[in-house]
């Protein structure tokens, strides 16, 4: 089985992200892309099944498979939710359409264990740095910022925005290291204070609506397999390790 050929002929939506989804793009910054694609259901019956993520075929490029995708936004992982969020799509089918169309379904209170948890350890990350280095990796000193912000704002407002907006000068700042450690560590305690805060209150679900994710990922697995012949060139295109139209 041809995992990149999955992406290139499967794939439901994909994205931009980091710093040109979250408004913190410079000159030199990277295009990272993200995406979903739908494995034909026949795939499925055999032992061999479709993997859950694949890396490529593009540089920087990652894609989930849709269940995995939405077994991990129902818990509430930071980069896949951030991932249905992005301001930068670069491509969305139908099913991808319903896919966004789900993006409330996954959000709920969960988010603030979820978020406060990979904060904290990217926290220890940095505070590492700082005693063996005496100084933290600017750069992800200023995501950990965004993040926290983020949160805090989902919490606030039971909507998740990563475009930063007016934050973007302070937080490049803090990239290029011209805001000193001690601030930015208070400002990481605020931030945290202030999701803490929020979540006691929020307008977030407890749970995700998990019924309504589900019956989305039935009914799209139900079509594939009515649509798909397991002998069929797409789905034999990916078994035999080339794409459509290669020969």
């Amino acid at each position: 089985m041809d995992p990149q050929a999955l992406v290139r002929d499967h794939t439901i939506y994909s994205c931009v992200m980091g710093s040109r989804a979250f408004g913190l793009a410079t000159d030199t910054s990277d295009t990272d892309r993200r995406g979903v694609f739908l494995a034909p259901t026949p795939l499925f019956w055999r032992f061999e099944k479709p993997p859950t993520h694949v890396e490529g075929p593009a540089e920087e490029q990652f894609s989930w498979e849709l269940e995995r995708f939405c077994e991990l936004a129902l818990r509430a992982n930071p980069n896949i939710l951030e991932c249905l969020h992005s301001p930068v799509v670069e491509y969305v089918d139908d099913t991808g359409r319903e896919l966004l169309a789900l993006r409330e379904a996954f959000l709920s209170r969960q988010a603030h264990e979820t978020f406060t948890r990979y904060a904290l350890g990217q926290r220890k990350k940095l505070e590492a740095d700082v005693r063996q280095h005496g100084a933290p990796r600017w750069k992800h000193a200023m995501h950990l910022l965004r993040l926290l912000m983020s949160a805090r704002d989902l919490l606030r407002t039971g909507e998740l925005t990563i475009d930063v907006g007016d934050q973007r000068q302070p937080l490049l700042a803090v990239k290029r290291g011209e805001v000193p450690w001690p601030r930015v560590e208070t400002w990481m305690t605020r931030l945290g204070t202030e999701a803490d805060e929020s979540a006691d209150h929020s307008p977030l679900p407890a749970e995700p609506d998990q019924p309504r994710v589900e019956d989305f990922l039935v009914r799209v697995r139900r079509a594939s397999a009515l649509q798909s012949d397991p002998d069929d060139e797409r789905v034999q295109g990916v078994v035999r390790g080339r794409s459509l139209g290669q020969r």
